[in-house]
């Protein structure tokens, strides 16, 4: 695993954290341990200089999850050369599995078989899981963006990655038009049914709203309809860095404009396709809808979602619509936002009913402006970790000792962007 834990960048970004959570040495302490536990235990670097991610307690690397995890690494990346070469080296190697197949969420560190070769879709020995989402094609665009504004370095953009774009622009226009034009199908036999796609592998059935289509959720579950607004908001976004890394970087007008005119038709869906009026809480956004008049009315605790728009940079937090949809999500209203004795938050279908995840309550700090309700959620996350220092999936919001997924990264280093974000300490997007 990486060596890259002792650096005077890293430890500076530690001392950072303690003082600005001084009156509060539990926060510091943990966020300590978590920086220390994810670049120990699941960053390996690999013989050509790339770096594969394990997600914590499953040995594969999701591609959303792995650029999530080295996030909060950018800060200190700026100065740490180590850090950044860390950093790239995981952009490398997404880049190649996106080449490998466009279409996979997870990917075994060598052909080596493991994972779910048994499902009815097009695997290789490469492939842990072959889940569509949208969000998986979104976040190594974004991380390759990030390293470059928050360290200066465009050698990540190398002719690897131009391709790998390249591939990701051509897969959402495909999926613009899923029923007509899509090669992609997904079975998994004696499943739960989220665990796999209607009508034969093609999900239900939608219409063109110029929205690009998922199968499945940054959950890993099925989406009920296949255009998943939150994802599509991602992908509008990240469609601008690559059109501001195609102009800054690579001079190419043309593949700028392509990217532009993309994310100007994904937007334009998710306006007028995506908003709904509801009785309560006014113009907010749905979750998913499949352009037929159908909605789902639900966030769910996975990023993106609906509650991270701000984060994703798709809008404002004062923005209304996303003003009232963010009333919706953590109300009663939402069908899995929970009330209990150990806590209140945003959970999801993916694990039990009235489990509150860790990464929900982080986004929730993340995207509030009040410094005073930043520290309140960071100390219900300390709170609620059952004793091992660590975040996890999901908890029980009555018993925060009955959780899910003892190591899970991702939910280990959101607890510590909110701890970074509540000293001032922030990623740089532009």
């Amino acid at each position: 695993m990486s060596t890259a834990n002792d650096t005077a960048a890293l430890r500076e970004l530690i001392e950072r954290v303690a003082k600005g959570t001084a009156g509060h040495p539990r926060l510091a302490e943990m966020f300590r341990n978590m920086i220390e536990n994810t670049l120990g235990t699941t960053v390996k670097r690999q013989p050509d200089r790339t770096t594969f991610v394990i997600t914590g307690d499953i040995p594969a690397m999701w591609l959303r999850d792995s650029a999530a995890q080295l996030r909060p690494f950018l800060v200190p990346a700026g100065e740490d050369e180590e850090l950044a070469d860390l950093i790239e080296g995981l952009v490398r190697r997404q880049a190649a599995f996106i080449l490998l197949d466009p279409y996979a969420n997870a990917f075994n560190e060598g052909p080596n078989g493991q994972g779910h070769q048994n499902d009815a879709t097009k695997m290789n020995p490469w492939l842990w899981e072959r889940k569509y989402e949208i969000d998986s094609l979104c976040y190594p665009i974004q991380l390759a963006y990030l390293l470059w504004k928050n360290t200066g370095r465009t050698t990540q953009f190398d002719q690897t990655f131009r391709n790998a774009v390249r591939v990701v622009l051509d897969t959402w226009r495909v999926e613009q038009h899923h029923e007509a034009a899509s090669p992609y199908t997904f079975e998994r036999m004696d499943c739960a049914p989220s665990d796999t796609l209607p009508h034969e592998g093609k999900g239900a059935s939608v219409t063109y709203t110029g929205m690009t289509w998922s199968g499945f959720r940054p959950s890993d579950d099925a989406c009920l309809y296949g255009y998943l607004i939150p994802s599509n908001m991602f992908a509008s976004v990240v469609l601008d860095y690559a059109a501001e890394i195609a102009v800054a970087v690579w001079n190419d007008d043309e593949l700028a404009q392509e990217a532009v005119q993309l994310a100007e038709e994904i937007r334009a869906g998710i306006e007028t396709y995506g908003v709904v009026e509801h009785p309560e809480f006014g113009r907010m956004y749905a979750y998913e809808t499949d352009g037929k008049g159908n909605h789902v009315l639900m966030d769910d605790a996975n990023v993106p979602s609906l509650l991270s728009i701000p984060y994703l940079g798709y809008a404002d937090a004062d923005d209304e619509t996303y003003r009232n949809t963010r009333r919706f999500v953590l109300s009663e209203g939402n069908p899995y936002y929970f009330s209990g004795r150990a806590a209140s938050g945003i959970g999801s279908p993916h694990t039990p009913d009235r489990y509150i995840w860790h990464i929900a309550l982080a986004m929730q700090g993340l995207t509030d402006q009040d410094p005073d309700e930043k520290l309140r959620l960071l100390n219900l996350m300390a709170d609620t970790d059952a004793g091992t220092g660590l975040m996890h999936e999901g908890f029980l919001a009555d018993d925060s000792s009955a959780y899910s997924r003892p190591w899970f990264s991702w939910a280990n280093m959101m607890f510590c962007e909110l701890a970074m974000d509540y000293c001032g300490i922030r990623v740089r997007r532009d």
